[in-house]
């Protein structure tokens, strides 16, 4: 082990945990958001390039943290223009995030852990179990270094980013919190607006009660079916937080003015994708203030699910649309990089 790899990174010290660190050193209470804008506006890589903090000060942080950015394993672009990047972290495991582009900007899609424990049958990311939590500091890298490179090439800006990556971001609580409040900070983080900040859970309904009292961003639901038989076969989470639970937590969840809360529906063939599972759906959100995405299955080899005719997904989303929600066909972009969660990962772990 090298003494650069023994070192903190700085990313994941929260601004009171550095604000900590100075005190106890002696140094006044305004270095600790100077340094936070060197990091995170100014994108310094190195200690020794904020100029207008002291030599001592820049050499004991030096001394104490490092400010690595994440490897790039490898890099697929899509025909359709989508961009998914697997990462390299500092101890050989990897975690994809995905550069989408919209009509006017792009949108990052990260990861908050190395695999998933949630066991949903439709997911690859599933399929390799959890591995570990990230990190904060690792949570906040894709959103930096991947800033970095958008800026520096000019173009359409980064303005929207989503927690719909590798893992369960309700299940890694407390480091996703802390990324969000640098993510999302105007003064000395990185300036996103909490209103372009969505993080997607798949039901862990005492996490959501606190997403809400403890942050501002969009809460988006993957729900997936309309019974409970069907969505505890799909997603086993639902043995715990069966859906009244979920649409409960919902209902209560504490919104904005003018949000609403994005519902997450996989359409499957022969699975979910029936008329009267539709009906079912329009009552189940009544009590909500709800939007939906419908999602046509991401086919990939080995998978046990079929994506819908595209005259049933029609079908669907107008019975929806009739009822008065909004409801957006969610086609999965990449899919000539295998863009859909987990699968470059998979492939480099089948290689190796």
């Amino acid at each position: 082990m090298t003494t650069e790899s023994r070192k903190i990174d700085i990313k994941d010290l929260s601004r009171e945990q550095l604000a900590d660190w100075l005190k106890v050193r002696g140094r006044r209470p305004f270095r600790t958001d100077q340094i936070l804008r060197w990091v995170y506006l100014r994108q310094a890589d190195r200690f020794e390039d904020m100029t207008n903090v002291g030599k001592s000060l820049r050499a004991d942080l030096e001394t104490a943290f490092a400010n690595p950015r994440l490897q790039v394993e490898s890099e697929a672009t899509s025909k359709d223009g989508s961009r998914k990047l697997l990462f390299r972290l500092h101890d050989g495991l990897h975690i994809e995030t995905v550069i989408i582009p919209e009509k006017n900007h792009f949108t990052l899609c990260i990861s908050s852990q190395v695999g998933c424990s949630h066991g949903c049958r439709f997911c690859m990311t599933a399929k390799g179990g959890l591995t570990r939590n990230l990190t904060a500091g690792e949570i906040i890298s894709q959103v930096r270094d991947v800033l970095y490179q958008v800026n520096a090439q000019g173009g359409m800006p980064l303005t929207n980013i989503v927690f719909m990556g590798m893992g369960e971001p309700l299940a890694n609580y407390k480091n996703v919190l802390q990324a969000l409040e640098i993510i999302t900070n105007g003064d000395y983080g990185l300036k996103f607006s909490s209103r372009r900040v969505t993080v997607s859970t798949a039901g862990r309904v005492p996490e959501m009660a606190k997403l809400g009292r403890d942050t501002r961003v969009n809460l988006a639901v993957s729900l997936n079916a309309t019974d409970d038989d069907t969505r505890t076969w799909l997603m086993p989470i639902n043995r715990k937080h069966p859906i009244a639970d979920l649409i409960a937590a919902c209902r209560a969840y504490p919104l904005p003015p003018r949000r609403k809360i994005t519902f997450e529906y996989i359409l499957m063939k022969g699975v979910n994708d029936s008329m009267a599972d539709a009906e079912r759906l329009v009552k189940l959100l009544r009590p909500v203030k709800a939007k939906i995405n419908l999602i046509p299955f991401n086919e990939h080899p080995g998978s046990d699910f079929e994506r819908p005719e595209p005259s049933r997904i029609s079908q669907f989303q107008e019975l929806l649309t009739d009822h008065y929600y909004t409801v957006i066909v969610r086609h999965s972009k990449g899919q000539d990089i295998a863009a859909a969660c987990g699968q470059l990962r998979a492939k480099l772990k089948a290689k190796g």
